[in-house]
C-alpha cells in the first residue's frame, strides 16, 4: 500500500514477490489536513481517505506491506483494526516510532536502528535474475543491428534534491554523443515521467545523430530488458532506486552528477562508489566487475525467518 508513487510502489512489490506472496497492490490518497500531521494525531486514519483510493476494509490481510508517510497511519490503523493479526511491515524511516509496526526496513543511509529494524543497501525492487534474462531475451532480436557496446542510460529528472535543467541535459548529451565518438557505442534510454518535455527534446536531438532505441512512456517500458542488454549503465544521480537496479547486474554503473543533492544522497552514492558498485560518469568506459546487488532477496530471507519464528 502507497500513494501510488512508482518508487515506494516497486519496493513494496519487489519485496512481496521475493517474500513469495499472493498479493494486492493499494494505492491511497488522504485528506487534508490530516496529511500533514504527524500520524499519532490521526483521527480514524481508515476514514482521512479520499474517494478515489482503493478500498480500505476488512477482511485485514495477513500481511501488510507498505512505505511512504500517507501510508504510515493508514498501516497502523489497520493494525489495530485487526486486532494486532496482521504483521506490519513498513519500508523506509517512519515519522513515528518504530515500535508501531512489527518490522521497518531502511535503507543503510537512514539512521533508523533498532531491534525491529532491517537494513539494506539502498533501495528494494523487483529485479531478479530470472526476470532481467527474460526482459532481455525478450528485446534481444530488436537491437541486432545497434552497434556494439551497448551503453544503456537511465535519465531520472528533478526531485526535492536535484534539478535536472536544460543546461545539465545538454552536457548528459554531448557526453553520450562524446562516448560514441570514442568507442562507436550505441544507447538504449529510458525517460521518466520527470524528465519534463524540454530535456526529452534536447535527448532525443542529441541521440537522433547516434545509434539509439529510447522508450519515453509509450508502449511496454523496455527498463528491465535495457538493463539486461547493455554492456555498461549510465545513471541520472537523482534516483537510489534505479542507481540499485543497475548495480543488480555486476556491470560498470556511470553515475550523472546532476546539481543539488544533499547529505543522505552523498552518503549513497559515496557508499556505492566505495563498495565498488559505481564511478562517476566522465565521458569514458571503464570495465570493471562487482557482485550482483541483490539486496531484496537478502531482506526477503530475513523477513521469512522473523516470520517462520511469528506463533
Amino acid at each position: 500500500m502507497t500513494d501510488g508513487s512508482a518508487g515506494m510502489e516497486v519496493q513494496c512489490i519487489g519485496l512481496a514477490e521475493a517474500l513469495g506472496l499472493e498479493y494486492v497492490v493499494k494505492r491511497i490518497q488522504t485528506k487534508k489536513p490530516w496529511r500533514w500531521f504527524p500520524p499519532a494525531l490521526w483521527i480514524s486514519p481508515l476514514s482521512q481517505l479520499k474517494p478515489e483510493s482503493d478500498p480500505i476494509n476488512a477482511p485485514w490481510p495477513d500481511i501488510l506491506i507498505t512505505c511512504g508517510r500517507h501510508s504510515i497511519p493508514i498501516n497502523m490503523a489497520i493494525k489495530k483494526a485487526s486486532g494486532q493479526k496482521t504483521f506490519t511491515i513498513h519500508i523506509q524511516t517512519p515519522n513515528t516510532n518504530s515500535a508501531n509496526f512489527d518490522l521497518v526496513i531502511v535503507p543503510e543511509h537512514d539512521k533508523l536502528r533498532g531491534p525491529n529494524v532491517l537494513v539494506a543497501e539502498g533501495a528494494l525492487g523487483r529485479i531478479t535474475p530470472e526476470l532481467l534474462k527474460a526482459e532481455g531475451d525478450r528485446l534481444r532480436s530488436s537491437i541486432e543491428t545497434l552497434p556494439r557496446p551497448i551503453v544503456t542510460v537511465l535519465v531520472g529528472g528533478s526531485n526535492k534534491c536535484y534539478d535536472l535543467t536544460p543546461a545539465v541535459m545538454s552536457n548528459l548529451a554531448k557526453d553520450l554523443a562524446s562516448l560514441h565518438d570514442q568507442t562507436g557505442c550505441s544507447f538504449l534510454v529510458t525517460t521518466s515521467r520527470r524528465t519534463g518535455h524540454e530535456n526529452e527534446t534536447i535527448l532525443a536531438e542529441a541521440l537522433a545523430k547516434l545509434p539509439h532505441q529510447i522508450w519515453k512512456g509509450q508502449g511496454e517500458n523496455p527498463y528491465f530488458g535495457f538493463l539486461d542488454l547493455a554492456s555498461a549503465i549510465v545513471v541520472t544521480a537523482d534516483s537510489i532506486n534505479m542507481v540499485c537496479e543497475a548495480s543488480s547486474m555486476g556491470k560498470p554503473v556511470y553515475i550523472f552528477e546532476l546539481s543539488g543533492g544533499n547529505q543522505k544522497f552523498k552518503h549513497f552514492h559515496q557508499r556505492m562508489q566505495d563498495m565498488g558498485y559505481t564511478r562517476p560518469f566522465t565521458g569514458k568506459l571503464e570495465q570493471w566487475s562487482s557482485t550482483p546487488l541483490l539486496e531484496t532477496k537478502r531482506i526477503a530471507s530475513e523477513v521469512l525467518k522473523i516470520l517462520s519464528k511469528r506463533t
